[in-house]
């Protein structure tokens, strides 16, 4: 269902400024609001591209982006939830095209032993 009148207004939530355009001088990877598409590319944000920058950019500070992509996954659930309430992605579906993908996660770590 496509909304009739304006758009909503975006909400003041973290700016999606990242990832950076590459190489230089082509379009970036951003996302369009608050229908979440990429800029670039047309195909839902964050698309491959975008993931794949984001994760370079990112790759010294993981917790930033795990940070990043979380609050925009908060500001998408909003923005597409008021453009459809009805049939627009499950929370679990943003969750995953937002921050599933992040490269913070890590393997489970073993107890220590008693042995010091």
């Amino acid at each position: 269902m496509i909304p009739s009148g304006p758009l909503p207004v975006p909400r003041l939530g973290p700016y999606p400024d990242r990832p950076r355009p590459y190489p230089p001088g082509h379009p970036p990877h951003l996302p369009i609001r608050p229908l979440w598409v990429c800029r670039a590319c047309g195909l839902p944000w964050p698309c491959a591209e975008a993931r794949l920058l984001l994760k370079v950019e990112y790759d010294a500070s993981p917790v930033d982006l795990a940070i990043y992509l979380s609050g925009l996954y908060h500001e998408a659930t909003h923005d597409l939830f008021r453009l459809n309430p009805h049939d627009g992605p499950t929370p679990r579906e943003l969750f995953e095209r937002f921050v599933a993908w992040g490269p913070y996660r890590r393997g489970l770590v073993d107890p220590p032993t008693g042995d010091r």
